[in-house]
């Protein structure tokens, strides 16, 4: 038996085979996943953007969370794709408000909130201290498929999938508490309700951000 450390860089027949467009995650799957942010520098105080985790584009001034997320289990495990959730553009609200919607169903994934719940507990979940709450962030998502700069499909997650959802239970797992004073979903009641509590800051408090307003 060759036992010399180098052996497998002389032998390449037992190397994963290469990840590429030709193996992407079936559109529509859904996963459980973790959502990390790539820091880009870009502070304003004035809207709660603080500890450089948001990004500006050099080319339109948009503003944006560049997100990494890594399937956590299942099938596509240790999958990787890479979306941005807009904070602002230039040419108008829907970009950022396309990112405060994912980023309040992505809680509502995370900390097993009804989207529909709108207790003072459900609400107090749908807050954050800073950005830094975000990153590790663990929820399920839906897969997507778009195309890149260069006209080739690409994996990204643009959907949260809340606890609402048919298949959150069995992804998830735990008991979800039905929404206070009714709601659509017909989830039922739970002795105990089983909001994951939100995590402590990662960084000193500095209120609610104002765009979480």
């Amino acid at each position: 038996m060759n036992t010399h450390p180098a052996s497998n860089w002389n032998d390449f027949n037992d190397a994963d085979a290469q990840q590429g467009a030709f193996d992407l995650i079936p559109k529509g799957t859904i996963v459980p996943l973790r959502m990390t942010i790539k820091p880009g520098g870009h502070d304003d105080h004035s809207q709660g953007w603080t500890g450089g985790y948001a990004t500006q584009s050099f080319d339109t001034g948009a503003v944006y969370l560049a997100c990494e997320f890594v399937v956590t289990g299942g099938p596509y495990a240790k999958r990787k794709m890479w979306s941005n959730v807009g904070l602002h553009s230039q040419k108008g609200p829907t970009w950022g408000q396309m990112g405060r919607s994912f980023i309040r169903a992505a809680l509502n994934s995370a900390r097993r909130v009804h989207p529909q719940d709108n207790s003072a507990q459900a609400a107090a979940a749908r807050r954050i201290n800073s950005f830094a709450d975000l990153d590790g962030l663990e929820f399920i998502a839906r897969v997507d498929v778009e195309k890149d700069g260069k006209g080739e499909d690409r994996n990204v997650v643009k959907l949260a999938i809340e606890p609402d959802h048919k298949d959150y239970a069995a992804l998830m797992g735990g008991a979800v508490k039905a929404p206070t004073g009714g709601g659509s979903s017909g989830t039922p009641a739970q002795a105990t309700p089983a909001y994951a509590a939100a995590r402590p800051a990662q960084s000193a408090p500095t209120g609610k951000p104002a765009w979480a307003q």
